[in-house]
């Protein structure tokens, strides 16, 4: 069987990061509330006419959240994969991975808040 090439499977990989993050959104109420929260920001930013550093502010806030609330739903599926059973020390991993998107989530607040205060009021 051939090699294949570098960028052959950086294409596959893109592939299954796209399949991974499209499952993601189809399958999670948490991520689909904070999509749909990113959404309306993005609208609110377009039609305040945020600025560039703004936009960026918000965008990595927005990343951040969203990224780490699937690093969590990974770990919390692979968590219930490999410990089924009710597990004090799996439920402890679970809670400090959800409360790394609740202190990523007070932050995103944050920013938005010192981005719309001024815009709105």
């Amino acid at each position: 069987m051939p090699e294949e090439s570098f960028l052959s499977n950086r294409v596959k990989s893109v592939g299954y990061a796209l399949r991974g993050a499209w499952l993601l959104i189809r399958t999670e109420a948490s991520i689909q509330i904070q999509l749909g929260i990113a959404l309306a920001v993005t609208f609110l930013g377009i039609y305040l006419d945020i600025s560039p550093m703004e936009w960026i502010a918000q965008l990595l806030a927005i990343g951040l959240v969203m990224g780490v609330e699937g690093v969590n739903t990974a770990i919390e599926k692979l968590s219930d994969y490999v410990q089924p059973e009710r597990d004090p020390a799996i439920g402890q991993l679970k809670d400090i991975s959800a409360g790394a998107v609740m202190l990523c989530s007070l932050i995103a607040v944050a920013v938005g808040l010192i981005i719309y205060i001024p815009k709105i009021f």
